[in-house]
């Protein structure tokens, strides 16, 4: 699939005194030295223990690792859907932690698309509905940018029905769709392709693409081999630490 030429804005950022030419590219999703515990009685269960990492535009990052092991865990604390107890997220340069919970809002509705393997959708809403109140929270009215990115996912013809209507390859679907919707220059997606044939994932991989071609970042956690072989890098996670290693 093609992009259409269209690209995500790039932030710069430049000590005083430098010239463009030293300025920095800012990543895209930037995390430094992230945990997160979690308590049930006198247990304490570590599910990140100090995590640090970084996406840049225009890369695809897979994240692997065994059930367990802080990987979504890792993606909720970089989504703004959870907060860490130490450590800090910026999405875009704009610290996305320690915010209330307004401003984290109103930020990943401007900057980041998520797509889980379920949940992102509302089940008393049809599909075209679902993707106008994405964009409605993002501050956008565009009906020909509903059109244009359910067709890109290929669910046109489902636009109208209700999500418990939909197979699960058309639910996996409809979610990117909704995700995409905005225009994010960041997408999350939790195990998109969980619960998808192959042919439906080969769709998914394809968006992906033309969305980091454009200058998008994309952060995915995933057991798929396909969805690995595309990404830029691979972090491998176990016990709610990066291991170090190739990719």
């Amino acid at each position: 699939m093609e992009p259409d030429g269209e690209k995500f804005p790039v932030a710069v950022t430049s000590p005083p005194g430098s010239s463009a030419l030293a300025s920095s590219v800012t990543p895209a999703i930037e995390a430094r030295e992230l945990y997160r515990f979690y308590h049930v009685g006198d247990d304490e269960t570590q599910a990140l223990r100090g995590v640090s990492m970084e996406v840049n535009r225009g890369e695809i990052v897979a994240v692997v690792g065994p059930s367990g092991s802080g990987k979504s865990t890792l993606m909720a604390c970089i989504a703004g859907l959870d907060e860490p107890d130490g450590g800090f997220v910026y999405i875009n340069g704009e610290r996305l932690t320690r915010r209330d919970e307004k401003t984290r809002t109103s930020l990943r509705a401007r900057l980041i698309g998520i797509l889980l393997q379920s949940g992102n959708l509302f089940d008393h809403l049809t599909v075209r509905q679902n993707v106008r109140l994405k964009m409605h929270l993002a501050g956008q009215h565009d009906a020909a940018r509903i059109a244009e990115v359910l067709e890109l996912v290929g669910i046109t013809s489902r636009g109208d029905a209700y999500p418990p209507h939909l197979s699960g390859g058309e639910a996996s679907r409809a979610g990117l769709a909704v995700a995409l919707a905005p225009k994010p220059p960041i997408l999350i997606a939790d195990e998109p392709t969980g619960e998808v044939d192959a042919e439906t994932e080969q769709r998914i991989v394809s968006v992906f693409e033309e969305h980091r071609l454009n200058g998008g970042a994309i952060l995915i956690v995933t057991h798929s081999d396909a969805i690995a072989e595309h990404a830029d890098r691979i972090i491998r996670i176990e016990d709610g630490k990066i291991l170090k290693g190739p990719r």
